[in-house]
């Protein structure tokens, strides 16, 4: 159904909002049979140009970044101290591994203060970024021959199958930049109706920057971009809660905080998946944005802009979970979306 060895590899690449540099050279190698250009632009994003039989432009983003921290201190017994980059909430923290990328990786471990000396008030609150710390295990002077303030830390979890699904860190947003490297891979023969950008952008998780710096330079003319979003259908959940639904098909994103998706990119992708009987659902997500909103808005002249969502369960946490079949369908939906691009009637009505 998908290629699981390939989605554990990339998943697994660790890639912090402004150090995507492993997971971009990874990319890079895996597409490269597939485009006619590769180029990667000053902020860093990868943009890959597949060209069409005109010379209108859609393009296609997902986010290579992974919500991570950086270092901010390193102190007298040798632990360090952290900030965010991307969302987090505090209390998946704990108990966790991580990754120090200083001059060598190191792992770590997030540790807090032990609930057998908390007060009574400690123990009844929620847990805060900032009482947490990384323990390397070494004294000062060796950690500083290693790491740095500045130096960029990602979380360390493996991807496993569980039942229907996959289970990792990093499926925001790995499992679409996976989507995307198999929809090239499997329109590598096909002729496309548009150029195709496929554009690969960082720091997202920061503030959607690679896809505005991206969209900017491109100016297309549609654009799809693709990302996970909350599938919250767990057990207290009230059906108006749930967003999406694991084993419901594609997402077809409706609107997020960021962006109102063009009804006519919605009523597209609906018309495709139903066309092909790609099983779809729709969404709608009041909290958070996607690199749509970058697309949409900053090309010179706006852009036709929608979304293809994976649902994912637990999601901003290392225990993300996505369906097969899901993902599968979106991989289906984009390939016969980016086909059929030329047979829409895209004018106001």
């Amino acid at each position: 159904m998908i290629n699981v060895s390939l989605l554990k590899k990339t998943c697994e690449i660790p890639g912090a909002p402004g150090f995507e540099q492993r997971i971009r050279s990874f990319v890079q190698s895996e597409i490269a049979p597939f485009v006619d250009e590769m180029t990667t632009d000053s902020l860093g994003s990868l943009i890959a140009v597949k060209k069409g039989q005109t010379d209108k432009k859609v393009m296609v983003a997902a986010h290579l970044d992974e919500i991570s921290f950086i270092v901010t201190h390193i102190d007298d017994d040798g632990f360090l101290r952290l900030h965010t980059l991307g969302g987090f909430d505090p209390k998946t923290l704990t108990a966790q591994r991580v990754i120090v990328h200083g001059r060598q990786d190191l792992v770590g471990v997030m540790g807090s203060k032990p609930i057998h000396i908390m007060k009574p008030d400690e123990r009844n609150k929620a847990p805060q970024i900032q009482d947490y710390f990384i323990d390397l295990g070494m004294k000062k002077a060796e950690v500083e021959k290693i790491v740095s303030v500045g130096d960029p830390v990602t979380r360390e979890r493996e991807l496993i199958e569980m039942g229907d699904c996959v289970n990792s860190k990093s499926i925001d947003n790995r499992v679409s930049v996976f989507i995307l490297m198999e929809a090239l891979r499997e329109l590598k023969d096909v002729e496309l109706p548009f150029d195709l950008y496929a554009v690969f952008t960082v720091q997202e998780e920061v503030g959607i920057r690679g896809a505005i710096s991206s969209s900017h330079r491109i100016d297309p003319d549609f654009g799809i971009a693709i990302d996970t979003t909350i599938a919250f259908d767990v057990p207290g959940a009230q059906p108006h809660e749930m967003v999406t639904k694991l084993g419901a098909g594609a997402a077809i994103k409706i609107m997020d905080s960021g962006v109102i998706c063009d009804y006519r990119m919605v009523n597209y992708l609906k018309q495709i998946a139903q066309q092909n009987k790609i099983k779809w659902q729709p969404e709608i997500l009041t909290g958070g944005a996607t690199d749509t909103l970058g697309i949409q808005r900053s090309g010179k002249h706006g852009a036709i802009a929608g979304a293809i969502s994976i649902p994912t369960r637990h999601i901003h946490s290392v225990i993300e979970m996505a369906n097969k079949e899901d993902i599968r369908n979106c991989i289906e939906l984009l390939k016969l979306s980016l086909q059929n691009l030329d047979k829409f009637d895209w004018s106001f009505s």
